[in-house]
């Protein structure tokens, strides 16, 4: 490529070459691009110059830039437009009712049955749906929310990227009044509806089930408790438990740290280490019977550290976690079922209800059902 530099600039050479590998979906939406220091290794360029070729990526709404984390494909569907590029006289009376969701990312782990029940209750009440993901990363999340405002949405039904620091988008629509729901979690000290599952009574009866096998050093795995109030309920829930037992709660036991998981983390490498350091905490801790794992990805992660250490599970060690993407019946990993479809339903049905009217602001908690499966058992004496 060097060859012809002439007649067009490196960094449009590699903005150009970059910019074909995303069309060709090479690197798909969500997914990493080569860092700075990558591409001066690859086209034999200064950082400069690949810097530049990555703003004018940028600059083309084709990628999100995370300071000290890297670059990432940015959602085609979402970013296609600029930020309020559609006329706000879209809407017109008469017309069927739209509502946006902007959600982090969903799979059939979870996400998946939320999307089912708004679907149900779009269909229901003769309304549309339409669906931005901002896999978990801020700037995608306020455009996205962005794009559906332009769009001319009557609603919005809201997963946040973070739980400890909103984005402006979101307190914008609180201070406008705009009618939208948070599913799963909540504004501390804002007013805004939420719908979500019952996370302290959840994370309650699981570890009363953990107890009742005679588990007493129980472990919780789990991302940094900041990035969402459901872990942070989850976390009050195992701790009134113990309380309930007049046990003390050994955070020593604990592992809150887990990132390879989150749905803005997308380097392979961050599974190995999150495994190598589950390895070194059962190593560290040996006392340990029994892990709880925040969700049913960490609850892997456990599977692959036990299989190094030749612990059995459940014999040597119970695993429990929330949700599954297995059925009822037979399911390898005991956990705590969220009701999503009825999550999804009612935060849809909530902000149809809002529409030109003055709503009070709601907080909707759903119980969570326990499904034993093969990971838990008594625990060995």
């Amino acid at each position: 490529m060097a060859g012809d530099s002439g007649s067009m600039p490196m960094y449009e050479k590699i903005f150009q070459t970059l910019r074909e590998r995303i069309n060709k979906n090479e690197y798909k939406a969500g997914e990493r691009v080569p860092s700075e220091k990558e591409l001066c290794n690859e086209f034999g360029v200064s950082r400069i110059t690949s810097k530049k070729a990555l703003k004018m990526l940028a600059d083309e709404h084709l990628i999100v830039r995370q300071p000290g984390r890297g670059s990432f494909v940015a959602d085609a569907n979402s970013l296609v437009m600029k930020p309020f590029e559609l006329p706000q006289t879209v809407r017109t009376t008469g017309k069927k009712r739209i509502i946006g969701l902007v959600i982090t990312h969903f799979s059939d782990m979870y996400g998946t049955e939320l999307i089912y029940g708004m679907e149900e209750a779009s269909r229901d009440h003769d309304a549309f749906l339409v669906v931005r993901r901002s896999f978990g990363i801020p700037e995608l999340e306020e455009k996205a929310i962005q794009q559906l405002l332009g769009l001319g949405v009557d609603g919005l039904i809201i997963f946040p990227a973070q739980g400890e620091y909103f984005s402006a988008e979101i307190l914008k629509l609180v201070i406008q009044k705009f009618p939208f729901v948070m599913i799963d979690r909540y504004l501390k000290g804002i007013p805004a509806s939420s719908v979500s599952t019952d996370n302290i009574q959840a994370a309650k009866e699981a570890t009363r089930y953990l107890f009742g096998l005679g588990h007493r050093h129980i472990g919780f795995l789990a991302p940094p408790p900041a990035n969402t109030t459901a872990i942070e309920e989850r976390i009050e829930g195992i701790i009134e438990a113990h309380v309930e037992q007049n046990l003390l709660v050994n955070r020593e036991l604990w592992m809150e740290t887990i990132t390879s998981t989150m749905p803005n983390v997308f380097d392979p490498q961050a599974r190995i280490e999150d495994v190598d350091r589950l390895v070194e905490h059962l190593r560290q801790h040996p006392q340990i019977t029994a892990l709880f794992a925040a969700e049913y990805n960490i609850a892997l992660l456990v599977e692959e550290a036990a299989g190094r250490l030749g612990l059995r599970i459940p014999e040597d060690l119970s695993v429990i976690c929330f949700d599954s993407p297995e059925p009822h019946e037979g399911c390898r990993i005991t956990h705590m079922r969220q009701n999503q479809f009825s999550i999804g339903k009612q935060a849809f049905e909530n902000v149809l209800t809002m529409q030109g009217n003055e709503q009070p602001i709601t907080r909707i908690l759903l119980p969570a059902v326990l499904v034993t499966g093969r990971s838990t058992a008594q625990v060995r004496k």
